[in-house]
């Protein structure tokens, strides 16, 4: 009876462990926690949130501070072969924008990432509001580019990341580009609206 009793207890955990989710973040120094107390980022609080909500996923935060869509492309398939993620999340292109790099080449690299991931899984696009300085045909094309892509390859947009935080420095820290922690839940809560769709079903109580 004890055995039975074992087996069944065995058999439970194995479903339980082999049932997790996994969610993968790509992304830059925004999505990094540049700048703030790492228990206090977006992700972080993502984390939390879902365990709150009872959604049984494990977040892996593959973003780099400083990173381009460029290593974000090259890097991403080992990415997926590793953690077979059911959903992506990509935050990527305010370096490349920082840089002035050409929006038709940051583009390219975003769409190339949004396939790779799309083949797999469930995919959220978050885009970045890059400071005014860089000239009004410049920020209209970069801008742009992130409804583009979600358009064209059918998956899930934030517009930007500091959609709600951008331009108020009691949200941001003093350079102007990155979240303070009081912009943090916010970030979450902007991401969590778009991304509650993409995670499925949350577990039964």
């Amino acid at each position: 009876m004890f055995k039975k009793i074992l087996f069944v207890i065995i058999a439970l955990f194995a479903v339980s462990v082999a049932s997790g989710k996994t969610l993968l973040i790509v992304g830059d120094s925004i999505s990094a926690g540049y700048g703030v107390d790492i228990s206090k980022g977006w992700v972080k609080l993502l984390e939390q949130r879902l365990k709150d909500k009872h959604y049984d996923y494990e977040v892996i935060n593959a973003s780099i501070s400083g990173d381009v869509t460029s290593n974000g492309a090259a890097r991403l398939p080992a990415l997926l072969e590793k953690y077979h993620p059911a959903v992506v999340i990509i935050e990527m292109g305010g370096n490349d924008g920082l840089r002035g790099t050409p929006p038709k080449l940051i583009q390219q690299n975003l769409t190339q990432m949004v396939q790779q991931a799309k083949q797999h899984s469930n995919v959220l696009l978050i885009g970045i509001q890059l400071p005014p300085n860089y000239g009004e045909q410049y920020l209209s094309r970069f801008t742009a580019m992130y409804p583009a892509i979600a358009n064209e390859q059918q998956v899930a947009l934030l517009d930007s990341i500091v959609k709600n935080t951008g331009g108020n420095p009691d949200l941001m820290q003093s350079d102007g580009i990155h979240p303070n922690e009081k912009g943090q839940l916010i970030i979450l809560n902007d991401i969590w609206e778009k991304l509650v769709p993409l995670l499925g079903k949350p577990n039964k109580l």
